[in-house]
């Protein structure tokens, strides 16, 4: 199998898996990152640049919904699989716990991976982001069960059947797939639908209203919340976490539900979650910055997901909360500029950075910048300061010279601003991908 932008996380606990399950795997990525290493390690080498020449002959080429028809390695197979196809094979393979939602996907199954090896049941797992307590984003593991997320952004989740299926939010946030929350709400309807009686849900209404109606409802009420993480009562069990945020109370009751389900002890797999330590990219702490301020890189690209983040971070009781935030597709910065700037206004002070475009061009969106999300901050203030900062070397010169002691500096964005937030603990911004 060859595997094009094998450097992304989901398409690199793909690789991990086929790998460890027998297959001759190759790759190949735009640029070098830390998942690439993770490959390196377990006997995958990636190539680096997109080129026919990478394709073995008669390979299987593995592609993304990023990744287009244009493509010289997709241009030149023989075979093609979407990601999602392929995952849904490896995931027939055992019993599936999949979780999907517009928001926490990522750490509601990771946490979920966490409770159900602290209950011995050792789950395979491909998930999006890297476990911090595994190191790896993806295993095979000794178990039965296997827990994947099921992504919305692009219908590919409607292509897996789990036993148990985990819905954790449902926004509009893909505007190039849907056409309108209606449309959005009958897909995730499809898709609990497929888990009857374990198709699980947070306890809202609207949610509630898009699975069946034997659905198994979680919540993590009245979540006390503090600068060493939170604690809430779980089925009479008392959950501590050290992930701060009431968001990750939630994330935390829906895993464990999930895993309940599955048949982890449920006082095992509560008393695991003590020492889970998250996901790479989610409320990550990367160190201190010349001046003293912790910062912190988050994955939020979405105003519930920056609003959580946010909020996450007072829980720390900073003297002075910095948001940095790089919007992500000019499609959402248009629809979603206001609430991304009503979001960002919780923040003492809030830098902006220009649009990482993935997928899309800027000439298909005129007039859409940073600038949009940056505004809207300001209008949503009430005063408080906003800088429209389109470059990380001028978004850095200005936090190096204003980050002091007690600050938290919160950056975040799905895009590759985290090599901003590394560059204010390591001095110098790493080099952009091409």
């Amino acid at each position: 199998m060859h595997f094009v932008g094998i450097g992304g996380a989901g398409m690199s606990g793909i690789a991990l898996i086929a790998h460890a399950l027998g297959a001759s795997v190759t790759g190949s990525d735009r640029a070098e990152s830390g998942y690439l290493v993770g490959l390196r390690a377990r006997g995958i080498e990636p190539s680096i640049g997109h080129d026919a020449a990478n394709v073995p002959d008669g390979a299987e080429v593995v592609y993304s919904s990023a990744v287009p028809p244009s493509n010289p390695e997709r241009a030149a197979a023989e075979h093609e699989l979407h990601r999602a196809d392929l995952l849904a094979q490896i995931a027939r393979l055992k019993r599936c716990l999949a979780v999907t939602g517009s928001a926490g996907k990522t750490t509601t199954a990771s946490m979920a991976v966490h409770a159900l090896r602290g209950a011995g049941l050792d789950p395979a797992y491909v998930i999006g982001g890297e476990l911090r307590d595994t190191g790896s984003n993806a295993g095979w593991g000794g178990g039965e069960w296997i827990v994947i997320e099921a992504d919305e952004s692009d219908r590919s989740l409607l292509k897996f059947d789990p036993e148990i299926a985990v819905l954790t939010n449902a926004e509009l946030d893909h505007h190039s797939t849907y056409g309108s929350r209606l449309d959005l709400d009958e897909t995730f309807r499809t898709f609990m639908a497929r888990a009857g009686d374990r198709a699980v849900v947070w306890d809202r209404p609207a949610l509630r209203a898009l699975c069946p109606d034997s659905a198994v409802t979680y919540d993590a009420a009245d979540p006390i919340l503090g600068p060493e993480g939170s604690r809430f009562m779980w089925h009479g069990i008392e959950v501590r976490l050290i992930v701060p945020g009431a968001h990750n109370a939630v994330n935390a009751a829906g895993a464990l539900t999930a895993a309940e389900l599955a048949g982890a002890d449920p006082g095992r797999a509560a008393a695991a979650l003590a020492d889970f330590h998250g996901a790479r990219r989610r409320f990550e702490l990367l160190g201190q910055s010349a001046a003293g301020a912790a910062v912190y890189d988050d994955y939020a690209h979405h105003p519930t997901k920056v609003a959580a983040a946010i909020a996450a971070a007072r829980t720390l009781a900073p003297l002075r909360l910095v948001a940095v935030f790089q919007p992500h597709l000019y499609s959402r910065t248009r629809a979603l500029a206001e609430q991304f700037g009503s979001a960002l206004a919780a923040a003492d002070l809030t830098v902006v950075v220009d649009v990482y475009p993935a997928r899309e061009r800027a000439e298909d969106y005129p007039g859409v910048d940073g600038r949009l999300v940056a505004a809207a901050t300001a209008d949503a203030g009430g005063g408080r300061p906003v800088a429209w900062l389109p470059t990380f070397e001028l978004a850095q010169r200005f936090l190096d010279g204003t980050l002091r002691a007690g600050d938290l500096c919160l950056v975040m964005g799905a895009g590759d601003v985290d090599r901003l937030a590394r560059a204010l603990v390591g001095g110098r911004i790493a080099r952009p991908q091409p």
